[in-house]
């Protein structure tokens, strides 16, 4: 038996500046924007790896007002899981993000002691993600 990741969601509170920070700061393909009551599902694929997608939801969307007010809260504090992702060139990657109104480098790329050279920024929405150079 064989798994594979299919998709993962990130929480954001403004689809519009998301879809500017993942898709054109990070180069990442839409696959598909999906709208439905009142909210936005947009699916992000890296180039040459189209078989994991990257969600972006509103916290509200398709779940029950109390649910969406507690992760909108969250998202609000920068407490959710922080995303990971590699980038070929970590340097330029930086610099797109810098140049991405609301991303926010919080570490510059550095090597690490577990072994990577990375660096950590929030997205718009506030999100922290760590950006790994591939080897």
């Amino acid at each position: 038996m064989t798994v594979s990741l299919s998709q993962s969601h990130i929480l954001v509170d403004d689809p519009d500046a998301a879809l500017a920070f993942y898709r054109d700061a990070l180069g990442l393909q839409v696959v598909g924007d999906v709208a439905n009551g009142g909210f936005r599902w947009i699916t992000l694929v890296a180039p040459g790896s189209p078989e994991v997608g990257i969600v972006l939801e509103q916290p509200e969307a398709g779940r029950s007002a109390e649910n969406g007010d507690a992760l909108a809260a969250l998202l609000a504090k920068g407490e959710l899981s922080p995303a990971h992702f590699r980038a070929a060139e970590l340097d330029a990657t930086i610099e797109a993000i810098r140049a991405t109104p609301g991303a926010v480098v919080l570490e510059e790329p550095a090597d690490r002691f577990w072994g990577v050279r990375d660096a950590a920024m929030r997205d718009p929405a506030g999100n922290l993600l760590r950006i790994e150079q591939a080897k």
